[in-house]
């Protein structure tokens, strides 16, 4: 069993910026892809952005392209997530998901084994 821990969500102002971060104990993190979804309230869950085993693929949400950056440090077992620029419609629970033996970016959730349990972010205008 894969486990994951996110952390980093906190309450922003409108332009302001965040680094969320998720590790795992998992013996072989460089084996997983990884990815990072939001769900807002009353809202069905969607991809954020997705990095490869390795860190040399990433794909972005058009939402959020230019503004976060995915990426992974593979000795400590974490992938991050740094949001700039926040704006009030990136409230969320954002969750970290893993998908181990891909070498490639996966975006829909039904693609990813492994869950964590989510961090709040809230951006107030």
């Amino acid at each position: 069993q894969v486990q994951l821990v996110e952390s980093g969500g906190d309450l922003v102002q409108a332009g302001d910026s965040l680094r969320l971060s998720c590790t795992t104990s998992v013996r072989t993190f460089s084996g997983y892809a990884m990815g990072w979804f939001r769900q807002a309230l009353g809202k069905e869950r969607e991809f954020v952005a997705a990095i490869s085993w390795s860190g040399d693929s990433t794909y972005y949400a058009d939402s959020v392209k230019g503004r976060f950056t995915i990426s992974r440090d593979n000795a400590k077992k974490t992938v991050y997530l740094q949001m700039n620029r926040l704006k009030p419609e990136d409230t969320a629970i954002y969750y970290c998901a893993a998908r181990f033996g891909i070498e490639t970016t996966p975006r829909r959730a039904s693609e990813y084994s492994f869950w964590g349990q989510g961090t709040q972010v809230t951006v107030s205008s």
